[in-house]
């Protein structure tokens, strides 16, 4: 009863996942919607502020760089402005180089919808993921993390983040089931945790406090 208790209480507070707060609609399962997560998570796989990652997210699709083929005519030097505009700085040249071999590679796979269709399985999926240039378990992570309730071959391993948070919280994620929509809400609450309080030790601001396992009282 705790952790039921304790989990609606994540989802609650923190549960709101990264593809809703950015507007994105995977709940639809159009291929448009999901592509829109994929190029969000490429963003969010640097090593890179959140609010960053979110800012050039919407600074993409501002200017409408929301489609494999928009990406591509716009160019690398038009990449690479949208990131600076974004304040994606540090890694603005790399990323604008990895977005259009990406973009390239994945109208040859024919999108991604296609990509999961052919998986054997989830670890095929993440594997074949992969194969795209600069697309590492991090960025393969993050995008099937919200996927998993949408396609039945995304089942990424929770991030470190998502761990630590679920660790210091006395929360057995194992024993919840993975592919359902309150699952992934939980993980993003774990992650918010785990990323924004636990590791950087700042307990007396957490709103989970008085549950932690490690918190000063």
């Amino acid at each position: 009863m705790r952790e039921k208790h304790l989990a609606d209480k994540l989802i609650r507070n923190f549960g709101k996942t990264y593809s809703e707060q950015l507007g994105i609609d995977l709940e639809s399962r159009r291929e448009k919607e999901i592509f829109k997560w994929f190029l969000a998570s490429i963003l969010f796989g640097k090593r890179i502020g959140e609010n960053i990652a979110i800012k050039t997210y919407q600074e993409f699709e501002k200017r409408g760089l929301i489609t494999p083929d928009k990406i591509l005519e716009a160019g690398w030097d038009r990449l690479v402005d949208a990131l600076d505009t974004g304040g994606y700085v540090r890694y603005d040249f790399s990323t604008a180089d990895r977005l259009l071999e990406v973009m390239k590679d994945l109208k040859k796979y024919g999108g991604l919808g296609n990509i999961h269709r052919k998986a054997k399985n989830e670890k095929d999926l993440e594997e074949k993921l992969r194969q795209f240039k600069g697309i590492g378990p991090v960025t393969v992570g993050i995008f099937l993390r919200e996927l998993r309730h949408i396609w039945e071959k995304a089942n990424p391993e929770p991030s470190r983040f998502t761990k630590i948070g679920a660790t210091n919280l006395g929360i057995n994620i194992n024993r919840f089931k993975r592919n359902t929509r309150n699952f992934v809400s939980l993980e993003c609450a774990l992650l918010r945790v785990g990323k924004n309080y636990c590791l950087k030790k700042k307990c007396r601001e957490c709103h989970f406090s008085q549950d932690c396992k490690i918190s000063p009282r």
